[in-house]
């Protein structure tokens, strides 16, 4: 069994479960980063919120390094990308169907997810996400199916450089059916705005499914 740190939620055990939402951290936070986001989820929806793989060097843990926010290390996503799944295959069942929301680095995790194994994911969130440029063994079917995506971002995120914003734009209005959201005077963070924004995206997408 994968030895990734996780928590869950208590509401409802995992193991009767038919979606799970899958909650994946930012850069040198930790798996009780986003465990507030429960009041947002849709009703009886247990969650599980995984540690990155990767001890950050000064504070939390990492999903890979960063060296530039240009560009992403491909190898390196990659290999998180396949210890996300490690942990989900083995802790949920198989017919288990996974909302991913990820803030930041977990933003693109959780499009490495939907790009790898489309038919695990109910429904993907990215919050101040990006997505890898190089392309993913799903991409071609995406093109075709278009996943539900929701993609919540500040106007006034200064960290998340523009061409990474261009090209996330780009990726996913070609590969998804795609709910972007912008909301003025937001930086690299969360709004409850974008948070009520969410839960009434994921009540949508998952009353259609």
């Amino acid at each position: 069994m994968s030895d990734m740190h996780a928590i869950a939620s208590s509401r409802r055990s995992l193991a009767d479960a038919d979606v799970v939402a899958l909650l994946l951290h930012g850069y040198g936070a930790d798996e009780r980063d986003l465990t507030s986001f429960e009041a947002y989820l849709p009703a009886g929806i247990p969650w599980v919120s995984l540690r990155a793989p990767q001890r950050h060097p000064a504070f939390g843990y990492q999903w890979y390094p960063i060296t530039s926010l240009e560009t992403q290390p491909e190898a390196p996503v990659s290999a998180a990308t396949d210890a996300v799944w490690d942990w989900v295959d083995s802790a949920l069942d198989a017919g288990v169907r996974l909302v991913t929301i990820g803030f930041s680095q977990g933003g693109l995790i959780a499009s490495q997810l939907v790009r790898t194994r489309p038919d695990r994911i109910a429904a993907t969130v990215l919050l101040s996400g990006f997505v890898l440029d190089a392309p993913q063994p799903a991409d071609e079917s995406l093109t075709r199916d278009r996943p539900v995506v929701f993609w919540g971002r500040g106007d006034a995120d200064a960290l998340i450089p523009p061409a990474a914003v261009v090209a996330a734009h780009a990726f996913l209005a070609e590969h998804s059916a795609l709910e972007e959201h912008t909301y003025a005077g937001l930086g690299h963070a969360v709004s409850e705005r974008e948070l009520l924004d969410m839960r009434e995206f994921l009540t949508r997408a998952l009353s259609n499914q």
